[in-house]
């Protein structure tokens, strides 16, 4: 029964693929219905809510799931906003897995339609989204892209590459606030000078035969030791989970493929 199931859903994408005219301007609703119009554009309404425009007709941004017009492909991401805000993320990877990045549309630009502020392909990373298809998108983590390319043993690889250099940036992080910590604590420690007893006072106040009043010098070299050394674990840290997100974009490149 559960195999019948995913058949009837996997015919079903390729269906709603194939009934989709891609090479014209369309509007793809969450009922799986399909607006074709000669112009689509995104603008406010009198409330300064975003609403779709299509030739004539005007769309609430909540029921519209993807769009395509000449400034390029759009999903809508508002189930990832906390406010539930609708906002549209662009495909910048199209193939088994399609990637969309995340861009934020200029409303003083609305009557010439709307533009994007950034439209550069990023390095891929966990703020993106993507699916396969025609289904709802998903955010990119390990989890995710596990369960979605199961089926390609590359992709699995570089996947594990992935989390390896994370855990190993993850503990890296653990290690450089324990160091920092413990740096603080350090020179909090020394940075309390030690006064003499009253009995160890001359007459006059001094302490005798002490030239520098009876203070105690502090030693920080541990402190800075200690708070170079977390430094330079949260830098490797940083540098490891910034060089990791390459086996994100190559696992993704090679399920494409």
């Amino acid at each position: 029964m559960k195999k019948l199931l995913i058949m009837a859903m996997a015919c079903y994408a390729l269906n709603a693929s194939a009934q989709v005219d891609q090479s014209r301007n369309f509007v793809y609703l969450y009922s799986d219905s399909v607006i074709y119009a000669q112009k689509i554009r995104l603008r406010p309404d009198i409330y300064g809510s975003w609403q779709i425009r299509a030739d004539s007709r005007r769309i609430t941004t909540d029921q519209v799931k993807f769009m395509s017009n000449e400034d390029g492909f759009f999903a809508n991401t508002r189930k990832f906003n906390l406010t539930r805000e609708n906002t549209f993320s662009e495909r910048v990877i199209e193939g088994r897995i399609n990637l969309f990045q995340e861009a934020s549309y200029d409303p003083y630009a609305f009557d010439r339609g709307y533009r994007y502020r950034q439209n550069r392909p990023q390095a891929v990373d966990t703020r993106m989204f993507y699916n396969k298809g025609w289904n709802d998108l998903q955010k990119v983590n390990y989890h995710n892209l596990s369960r979605d390319m199961a089926d390609h043993p590359e992709s699995m690889d570089l996947l594990k590459g992935y989390r390896k250099s994370m855990n190993t940036a993850k503990i890296m992080y653990v290690g450089a606030g324990a160091a920092v910590i413990a740096g603080f604590v350090s020179f909090l420690a020394n940075s309390k000078d030690k006064m003499p007893d009253r009995g160890s006072f001359g007459p006059g106040g001094f302490s005798k035969g002490n030239s520098d009043f009876g203070f105690k010098k502090s030693n920080f070299t541990a402190s800075f030791v200690l708070l170079g050394l977390g430094a330079a674990l949260g830098g490797g840290g940083a540098l490891i989970q910034m060089s990791s997100t390459r086996h994100l974009e190559n696992a993704i490149d090679a399920y494409n493929r």
